[in-house]
């Protein structure tokens, strides 16, 4: 028996500088996870990942990875995309220095 969908989210990487970015119901790409478009539909999930996968001139290794509704937008369910949202824990660089020193 096939599993239900659960929600997803379309992620990539942004081909120039790497950053993890994620789709946003405008066809922007976004460094935000909280921007971006919570897909509750298998179909329309397979159909907004096809339309990411064209636009190998700006992302690269787009995706659907599993999400759920948080108060501020979508909120990851498995430690990888948290992972990728936060990124590194060794120590402040990249986002996570910015948003320190915000």
């Amino acid at each position: 028996m096939a599993r239900a969908f659960t929600p997803k989210v379309v992620t990539a990487n942004d081909l120039l500088e790497g950053d993890v970015v994620y789709l946003t119901k405008d066809d922007r790409w976004s460094r935000d996870l909280a921007d971006a478009e919570l897909i509750t539909d298998e179909a329309h999930g397979q159909l907004r990942l096809l339309e990411a996968e064209k636009q190998a001139d700006v992302i690269v290794g787009a995706y659907l990875a599993d999400a759920t509704a948080g108060k501020n937008g979508p909120e990851p369910t498995h430690f990888r995309e948290e992972f990728r949202r936060t990124g590194p824990s060794n120590y402040f660089h990249g986002k996570q220095e910015t948003a320190a020193a915000s």
